[in-house]
């Protein structure tokens, strides 16, 4: 297997969110972690105006922080690519921690390995369901209390 030559389908789904948003993509395993970060950030619908951050068990990656007071500072993202998440830590399902404060939470589960196949015109989305909560709404929690809101006359 070459990783230059190598994709993955990921289906992330939003933790802790009804109705269910989800979405399926197939993304080159040499795609760098920032790259997923902003590929994710343009398929949610997110503004990218927060921080972020991947975990897969103990190990994290971010952008470093030197002003960090959090306890721990994460690998540089923009060094480190899916394929190093895998082979370090071996792990099937990644997270993605977008916004701090709301803590909105991206369930990875890398799900088909696509071997000696161009990775040309990637990543690419598949399918979607459901629409992404808006910014600064509170997280989980707060998406719920807004879909109330906007439902009730």
């Amino acid at each position: 297997m070459s990783l230059s030559t190598t994709a993955v389908r990921i289906k992330v789904t939003l933790k802790d969110v009804k109705p269910e948003v989800m979405r399926c993509l197939v993304v080159p395993l040499t795609l760098r972690l920032d790259g997923l970060h902003l590929t994710l950030q343009e398929v949610f619908g997110w503004t990218n105006s927060h921080l972020f951050e991947f975990f897969a068990g103990e190990a994290h990656w971010g952008i470093p922080d030197p002003d960090n007071d959090y306890g721990h500072q994460p690998m540089d993202a923009r060094k480190a690519r899916l394929c190093d998440i895998v082979r370090e830590t071996g792990a099937k399902t990644i997270h993605y921690l977008y916004d701090f404060g709301d803590s909105w939470d991206h369930v990875i589960k890398l799900e088909k390995w696509f071997d000696n196949t161009t990775t040309e015109g990637m990543p690419f989305l598949l399918e979607a369901a459901g629409r992404c909560p808006p910014e600064d709404v509170g997280g989980a929690p707060g998406y719920a209390e807004y879909l109330d809101a906007i439902c009730d006359p």
